[in-house]
């Protein structure tokens, strides 16, 4: 096995700052969005005139700045290069994405660790040698990245740490090793959270209060949209009545990252408790392709936001020396943890119910899923790994004032 295969996965956290707004934050941002356009630009003219598909490091000694350190002008070649390339991955499974073809008048402004400085709490971010830099109060360590970014309102400051060494990669573990960890599997879902279970305890995330804000913030862009529409393009009731929309639009989305920040927080740190050393989170990144359930379902599941809530179980989950995996969960809903049977169908309603003359169990259905995920996970799908009645789910609450680390 080769070495670089066997060194462990390095986990980061973040470490979030207002900035407010600037004219050389403006100046900084537009220059950025400046040397994005013109790889944009310079890149698609290559490939229909010539045919060629430039590669970063081609696109790197073209263009740079002589606003920005050496290093950003390189993060922003490189952000549309990560696009492009993640572009052409999922256009294997998604014959309808889009590659990235829009300017930017303002574009992120990325500092990697040869352009931080940190002096008597002062962290002086390069812009090149003949520019000012850009210094922000810093009361904390030096960060290993800095990027600074546009919230709709103000600019933010995102500085990454390292936090430590995770688990080692997934495919070294062999299934012994897997079921001699002490595991949970995790089942996302649009009416609950998150449910988790370890094979003794289930946890429940309610989604009740989650899906109520989404629901708020339907009728609020529906109620803003339909006043909008009947003012006099550029009128000054419009340009209020758009400010209106943005202000309370943003504040629900704090509300909703704030609800999915602490309920995340809440089941991470219970099952650290608990003595779980991995999380198996069900893999649903493709449950949204050819659907089409009706408008009312099909709008809450674009509307859900898994891949948030698997991104915060995750780097929390690292926090705290805890590893992560996704799994496939076909079949998962359908199939009892006691008896193995497989029902033809999904079961309706919250409960689980097995559709086996000699079983007749049932229990949770989430609970059920998550059972079946780290069951997968261990090589134990389809047999018996559930044994007598489960007990009910422990609800891990939203708690409004409740403090969490970011």
């Amino acid at each position: 096995m080769r070495e670089d295969e066997q060194q462990a996965k390095v986990h980061y956290r973040v470490r979030r700052v207002h900035l407010g707004r600037t004219q050389q934050l403006d100046e900084l941002a537009h220059a950025c969005g400046d040397l994005y356009s013109r790889t944009l630009v310079f890149f698609w003219r290559t490939v229909h005139h010539k045919g060629i598909w430039l590669k970063a490091k081609h696109l790197m000694r073209l263009f740079t700045s002589g606003t920005l350190h050496a290093h950003t002008s390189d993060a922003c070649v490189q952000a549309f290069v990560a696009a492009l390339s993640s572009w052409r991955e999922r256009r294997k499974t998604d014959p309808t994405a889009r590659p990235p073809r829009h300017r930017k008048w303002y574009f992120r402004i990325e500092y990697k660790s040869s352009a931080i400085t940190l002096k008597d709490s002062l962290l002086f971010l390069s812009n090149g040698r003949t520019n000012a830099p850009l210094v922000l109060f810093w009361e904390w360590e030096r960060p290993k990245t800095v990027v600074v970014h546009w919230t709709g309102t103000e600019y933010e400051a995102i500085a990454t740490y390292r936090v430590g060494e995770g688990v080692p990669e997934e495919e070294d573990q062999s299934l012994q090793e897997r079921r001699a960890q002490h595991t949970a599997g995790i089942d996302l879902g649009e009416v609950h959270l998150a449910v988790s279970c370890d094979g003794e305890r289930a946890h429940l995330l309610n989604g009740r209060v989650l899906r109520s804000k989404r629901q708020y913030r339907n009728k609020l862009i529906a109620r803003m949209d339909a006043k909008i529409s009947r003012c006099k393009k550029g009128s000054k009731r419009r340009k209020k009545l758009i400010q209106a929309k943005k202000k309370r639009l943003n504040k629900l989305t704090h509300q909703i990252q704030d609800i999915e920040h602490k309920q995340t927080s809440s089941l991470v740190n219970t099952l650290h408790r608990e003595g779980v050393e991995k999380l198996v989170i069900g893999d649903v990144r493709t449950i949204r392709q050819g659907l089409d359930k009706g408008s009312k379902t099909n709008q809450k599941l674009h509307q859900w936001s898994f891949g948030s809530v698997r991104h915060k179980l995750t780097y929390k989950a690292a926090r705290l020396g805890m590893g992560v995996a996704l799994q496939e969960e076909s079949y998962t809903s359908r199939t009892c943890p006691v008896c193995g049977h497989r029902r033809k169908s999904s079961p309706r309603g919250r409960v689980f119910g097995c559709t086996s003359k000699t079983c007749k169990w049932q229990g949770h259905r989430d609970a059920v899923g998550a059972a079946n995920i780290r069951a997968k996970y261990r090589g134990e799908f389809g047999g018996r790994h559930v044994v007598g009645a489960m007990a009910p789910p422990t609800g891990c609450g939203y708690v409004p004032h409740l403090r969490v680390s970011l």
